[in-house]
């Protein structure tokens, strides 16, 4: 056979490659089309930070004598349930 005289030597190989950059480019458009609609991995939100007594407010002074050792865990917890049901935090 003679394929340089007709033309058809080369031409399936470029075929072939222009296939495969085409495929290769629709690949690459989904994924950047499905990362851009928030379609690839979640992104896990960050809590919020754990609520803190004001220091100076009720609970605050507590947490910071029982911290310190002034109060026992008995004692800390009793007065933080007094404060719980008077309302006081």
């Amino acid at each position: 056979m003679m394929w340089g005289n007709y033309g058809m030597g080369w031409g399936a190989g470029w075929a072939l490659s222009a296939l495969a950059l085409l495929v290769f480019g629709a690949v690459a458009l989904v994924v950047v089309l499905a990362r851009g609609f928030g379609l690839g991995s979640p992104v896990r939100p960050v809590p919020p930070p754990p609520a803190v007594p004001a220091p100076d407010s009720p609970r605050g002074v507590l947490d910071r004598r029982y911290a310190a050792g002034e109060l026992s865990t008995e004692e800390y917890r009793e007065r933080v349930d007094a404060l719980d049901r008077s309302g006081s935090r």
